[in-house]
């Protein structure tokens, strides 16, 4: 069990871990041992989690979660199945936690006087610049 907040957690039964070869280096021993990890967690379906939780994690995983709502992460930084399967576990944990926490309400904010009248003076002087670079034909004769 993952327990993300006082509130959240998440059972083992939900969580789907499939062990795959690893790439890269490693020479024989990368052929013959499966020590990446492939985490399978199906957000939509998890009664662990509430509606707007699920809404967020999904918005935040992106590309790492399939049309049907499939969160797949893999696993393979370390050499031994049980850090990658640690690993994975964790990465999932700290994705549901920071969709566990509610987005800030913005406040729009109007600009200040000081501001405005910079802007206008940065305007103003830019297009004095301009008029003064115009072409002129009667200045040419």
């Amino acid at each position: 069990m993952i327990r993300v907040t006082p509130s959240i957690s998440i059972p083992d039964d939900e969580i789907i871990l499939d062990f795959i070869r690893s790439t890269g280096p490693g020479g024989q021993n990368v052929n013959k041992v499966s020590s990446a990890v492939q985490l399978r967690f199906d957000i939509r379906s998890s009664p662990s989690l509430p509606v707007e939780v699920k809404e967020r994690l999904i918005k935040l995983a992106g590309s790492a979660v399939t049309t049907d709502g499939v969160l797949i992460l893999t696993a393979r930084r370390f050499r031994t199945q049980e850090q990658n399967r640690l690993d994975a576990l964790r990465r999932l944990g700290v994705l549901v936690q920071k969709a566990a926490e509610a987005p800030k309400k913005r406040r729009p904010t109007r600009p200040s006087a000081a501001s405005s009248g910079a802007r206008l003076k940065s305007k103003k002087r830019r297009g004095e610049v301009k008029r003064i670079r115009r072409y002129q034909p009667e200045d040419w004769e």
